[in-house]
């Protein structure tokens, strides 16, 4: 596989503060690569010097062999970003800020309306297209900011958090949206606390804590790791205890063996959760 994102002892700090710290890490061409972790891990502040918005106090991060800082206008045309709080302008339609985002790229006239209504139709939003932005629905907006960001035609999309606030249904049609964009090609570099959303789109997942990367794989081989089967054990009515075991024949064998007075027991499949909780004894969703 082609490496198309490398980071190297890249870290980044506010004052005394480390938001990300040696960072190594590589992405490679035409995977949904997943970044897992706790509001504060450092996710938003690694997709932000990846994009050039912020510069890294030390260390190297390349896209396509482009460095970030050194190279910044090339990245930029490389890159589709679709921040977690929606850059689009509320006062222009769905079809004006897709205009003003292919202006930007210096994207001539007969070029600019092909794409537009090229990409409209992709997403979906045709019906939507001379609507104010203001008057759409959460999940309209997170793929009429999506759509802008494709105007250029970007190899790698970074999506920040692009299902928080979405009901279940909205969700579900932007993961929709993303695996179509992957499978024709686009390289998706996804950040998210919602455990089921990166094991549902990612073949890999890294997950940070305290800006450090503490796991990386696929989301099987994590679970694999600590333990394919999870065995819940109500303790004293008051505390949950969590156990590990490589199958569900280890699992049973275990439970046979608990006290008569263990209650509550279930038996389920581990998932990302369990691997975040084990590592770090915080819940992803948690501050």
């Amino acid at each position: 596989m082609n490496e198309f994102i490398i980071t190297e002892k890249f870290t980044k700090c506010y004052g005394k503060v480390s938001a990300v710290q040696d960072l190594d890490l590589t992405v490679y061409a035409g995977e949904i690569f997943g970044f897992l972790g706790p509001n504060g891990a450092g996710k938003t502040t690694t997709i932000r010097v990846m994009t050039t918005l912020t510069k890294p106090t030390s260390g190297r991060v390349q896209i396509k062999g482009f460095d970030v800082v050194k190279d910044a206008d090339k990245v930029k045309k490389l890159i589709g970003v679709v921040q977690q709080h929606l850059s689009l302008d509320r006062d222009l339609t769905v079809r004006e800020n897709m205009e003003f985002h292919a202006r930007l790229h210096h994207i001539g006239s007969s070029e600019r309306k092909r794409r537009i209504n090229e990409l409209l139709t992709y997403v979906e939003l045709n019906d939507f297209a001379d609507r104010m932005v203001d008057t759409l629905s959460g999940g309209m907006k997170k793929r009429a900011a999506i759509v802008c960001s494709l105007i250029h035609e970007p190899e790698v999309l970074f999506l920040d958090e692009p299902t928080v606030g979405l009901d279940a249904q909205a969700r579900r049609r932007l993961w929709d949206l993303v695996r179509r964009l992957n499978a024709d090609g686009t390289t998706i570099f996804l950040t998210t606390h919602y455990i089921e959303e990166a094991e549902a789109l990612c073949g890999r997942v890294g997950i940070m804590h305290h800006g450090q990367l503490i796991a990386l794989d696929t989301p099987l081989e994590l679970r694999k790791k600590l333990g394919a089967v999870t065995v819940e054990t109500l303790v004293d009515n008051k505390e949950t205890r969590y156990q590990y075991f490589a199958d569900r024949a280890a699992a049973t064998r275990y439970v046979q063996s608990l006290p008569p007075e263990a209650k509550t027991i279930i038996i389920r499949d581990s998932n990302l959760e369990d691997v975040f909780v084990e590592q770090t004894g915080q819940k992803v969703g948690d501050n």
